[in-house]
């Protein structure tokens, strides 16, 4: 999987005109949540990253992705090994995404940018530490979960304050939804499909919510059934996304809710479209969430993108 070598060999056909800049990239998924993977260093300096991630990841004139990982070096070296940076297919920045950091983690191992098996990260959530296990899936402490409103950011509807959002009456399509609200560095709303008379579409109060007033930065919704205290589903719509096969943080920010109300115990299997992570929350111990599950690769390539974008008059 050598990126220069593919890049070399693509551009030197005629297929790539003088007008176009050709990145390398790599595709990976994890449970068919699917990411763009860039080297920072390939990508040249003035493109606008936002309208990149964008580009690639439209299904029909790019690649096709629900984001862009974008590898660069760790701003503060003492404190970080290397430092992940992730865009929406929307161009919006995330500050982090679970799925998206165990095929990063397997990535820079795998190319030896990075050379032992558990690293620290960089990320606008704060340290991540994944881990590589044999089986080429990909441990991560995601640190610990964000239950104050401030925090996640939640806006109070009252003066009563609270430490936790749970069993949040929210008003929506004018119909009022318990929700319990976590952050795992981006900000999630888990609605339990059981404590409603009638399970909500996804697909109608996905959108409402991730635009809820009360979430001020947006935030992802998880709707969740609850198989019993080992096992939950989760359909999740991703705020800048829509829908995905499996969101990392979300599963992670769902195993949270579901133990706060006493729903699961705190080591979860969580069902996904696009398969099963594992959840682990050390509520007792160091309070930190783990999650587990596979990182793989689909294709390599590279991508022609407009001078519009990367501002770059010929060929790399």
């Amino acid at each position: 999987m050598d990126i220069k070598k593919c890049a070399t060999a693509v551009k030197n056909t005629s297929v790539f005109k003088p007008d176009y800049g050709a990145l390398p990239f790599i595709k990976m998924q994890g449970l068919g949540n699917d990411f763009v993977m860039m080297k920072g260093e390939d990508i040249p300096v003035g493109t606008d990253q936002p309208r990149l991630a964008a580009y690639v990841s439209d299904r029909h004139f790019g690649i096709g992705s629900d984001g862009l990982v974008i590898i660069a070096p760790a701003t503060d070296p003492e404190q970080f090994d290397i430092q992940f940076v992730f865009f929406n297919s929307d161009g919006s920045q995330a500050e982090m995404c679970g799925n998206g950091i165990r095929c990063f983690a397997r990535l820079v191992r795998d190319l030896g940018i990075i050379d032992s098996d558990t690293f620290r990260v960089e990320t606008p959530a704060g340290l991540m530490v994944p881990k590589i296990n044999k089986d080429a899936t990909v441990t991560v402490d995601m640190g610990a979960p964000i239950l104050d409103p401030k925090r996640i950011p939640f806006v109070e509807g009252d003066e009563k304050k609270r430490t936790v959002i749970q069993n949040e009456p929210l008003t929506v399509l004018g119909q009022t939804v318990p929700i319990t609200a976590v952050s795992m560095g981006n900000p999630h709303c888990m609605i339990f499909q059981e404590d409603l008379a009638e399970p909500l579409d996804p697909a109608i109060f996905g959108p409402a919510i991730e635009t809820h007033p009360r979430f001020p930065q947006k935030t992802n919704v998880e709707f969740v059934d609850v198989v019993d205290e080992q096992t939950l589903r989760l359909r999740v719509w991703e705020r800048g996304c829509g829908f995905t096969l499996a969101c990392g943080t979300g599963a992670c920010a769902t195993a949270v809710a579901s133990a706060l109300n006493g729903k699961t115990g705190h080591s979860v299997a969580i069902h996904l479209p696009g398969g099963i992570l594992q959840v682990q929350w050390e509520r007792e111990t160091s309070n930190h969430v783990l999650m587990t599950g596979p990182a793989d690769y689909v294709f390599e390539g590279v991508v022609q993108v407009p001078q519009t974008i990367t501002g770059h008059g010929g060929l790399l």
